[in-house]
């Protein structure tokens, strides 16, 4: 919005120049995204608390957590607002690919508002019925799927995959790419929903795979780096760089009151609407693939809990790790909630800077 209220004047006004820059504008994006977060935060805990929103704690969990229940959760709402209203202020109304975003981590995050609202009202750790939660799922990205095949018939987009140190490998799926975006987007959304369950450790890695994106999503709507790295380049593409900067400012500024010990918890309204914002960039600006190692804890996360189910039936009820998601296996063998997150902290750290070294690696 203030792009288009601000840049018309910047011939009369001449410091105005500076909002038509991508940089400039997802720096601020990121600022005031920061700043929401850090003014609201205490507010929302408030009403939270006021209102008697708090977190119902899994019996069969860790005995550690038992101390956090009633801890208000939900945060996810202020983590949508703080991401969504900068995107909103500072990006292109006329890009489709901030609506397509921006509509897609909110529907995302109203399916998880409906799970943590039943989770409050039942006082039980189980909200929505998982096969109405993935229906949803596959509804919203369905929906999603669909409008980029209608880009792509326009020459707004295109269906064709970038494998990583494949310069010469770029299939195109076709009609086939609608079922692939359903599976990115309800796989991503639910992995990162499996990882939020210490504190401060899906929205400090959330925040590491999204300053990843930044950095992919500008290069790839950017002329000469996208024609230097071999990428697909969609110059529409760069105004979702706004939208990565704003979550990351808005996740920076949640983890000031989630970080060990939490004051509040995001939520499945936070959880599911952030995993679907990775995996709508990855799809935007053709880095489906790269998301695998961009996100790589999540991914660690997810496979941890399908091994254990699916070796649990298998073997008659025996495990391979003391408890799934991978996060509680190590509480379980004597790690420290904060000991836990630090690690898996520095290990997304390291699969973000790795996932940057594949656009050379061509």
């Amino acid at each position: 919005m203030l792009y288009h209220l601000l840049y018309p004047y910047h011939t009369e006004i001449s410091v105005l120049n500076v909002v038509q820059y991508i940089t400039f504008r997802t720096a601020a994006a990121s600022l005031s995204a920061l700043a929401i977060s850090l003014a609201m935060g205490p507010w929302l805990i408030r009403k939270l608390r006021e209102f008697q929103i708090g977190q119902v704690i899994r019996q069969e969990g860790p005995s550690s957590h038992k101390p956090k229940a009633g801890t208000p959760t939900m945060g996810g709402l202020l983590i949508l607002a703080a991401a969504i209203v900068p995107t909103l202020l500072w990006a292109r109304w006329t890009n489709p690919y901030v609506w397509i975003a921006v509509v897609t981590t909110t529907l995302f995050g109203g399916i998880g508002f409906l799970d943590d609202y039943l989770k409050i009202v039942r006082r039980d750790h189980h909200g929505l019925r998982p096969r109405y939660k993935m229906a949803c799922q596959i509804a919203v990205a369905t929906l999603v799927g669909i409008v980029l095949l209608v880009l792509a018939q326009t020459g707004g987009y295109n269906t064709r995959l970038i494998f990583p140190f494949f310069k010469s490998l770029i299939p195109d799926l076709g009609f086939f790419y609608l079922p692939f975006v359903v599976f990115v987007l309800v796989a991503w959304s639910n992995a990162v929903n499996l990882t939020d369950g210490l504190d401060g450790l899906a929205i400090s890695t959330f925040a590491i795979a999204a300053t990843v994106f930044t950095a992919l999503a500008y290069v790839t709507g950017h002329r000469v780096l996208a024609d230097y790295l071999l990428l697909v380049r969609f110059p529409q593409s760069a105004e979702i760089t706004i939208f990565c900067g704003a979550l990351v400012g808005a996740s920076l500024g949640f983890l000031w009151y989630n970080a060990y010990p939490a004051e509040i918890f995001m939520g499945d309204v936070g959880s599911l609407a952030l995993g679907a914002a990775l995996g709508t960039v990855a799809v935007l600006i053709k880095q489906e693939l790269l998301l695998v190692v961009v996100g790589g804890v999540f991914v660690l996360e997810a496979l941890s809990v399908v091994i254990q189910v699916g070796y649990f039936k298998v073997s008659g009820g025996r495990r391979v790790f003391k408890m799934a998601p991978l996060h509680h296996h190590f509480e379980l063998i004597g790690w420290s909630e904060p000991k836990v997150i630090t690690r898996f902290v520095i290990v997304a750290i390291v699969f973000g800077l790795f996932s940057l070294t594949t656009l050379k690696l061509r």
